[in-house]
């Protein structure tokens, strides 16, 4: 199988508290270089691409009846990895091809950053979530 993964993209964290959240990771010396708000089920959520050096935190909170799930979690907050691909539509044909276990029916849209981004997830032998990413 021919994929072509450029790097790690992003590592995506649920937090209750967006707000406190960005600070902290401002005390590390990480920068936000895009916020953006995002619609699930019947609310509204709001996420923030915080940056330092190559590394970017995608720190997300969700609408306030989804923040209960989040707080009873006992074993940490990462969410997914995510890859950087250079054509998402190609990605996606290449592991729905292979019998990867994707989780959406094709990619995904969101308004982030500037032209907005597309994404789809995989589902690893552990129910992991590695998410195929492009930036448009």
């Amino acid at each position: 199988m021919m994929l072509k993964i450029n790097c790690i993209q992003h590592i995506g964290m649920p937090v209750t508290d967006l707000e406190v959240s960005e600070t902290f990771y401002r005390k590390l010396g990480f920068i936000n270089v895009m916020a953006s708000g995002f619609e699930y089920r019947e609310g509204k959520g709001k996420v923030a691409m915080m940056r330092r050096g190559e590394m970017i935190l995608e720190l997300y909170q969700m609408p306030e009846r989804e923040l209960q799930e989040i707080r009873q979690r006992k074993d940490g907050r990462i969410d997914h990895i995510a890859f950087d691909v250079e054509n998402i539509e190609e990605a996606f044909t290449t592991l729905k091809n292979a019998s990867f276990s994707i989780v959406e029916a094709e990619p995904v849209f969101l308004p982030f950053w500037n032209d907005g981004c597309k994404y789809f997830n995989v589902l690893g032998p552990d129910n992991e979530r590695l998410e195929f990413n492009q930036i448009l």
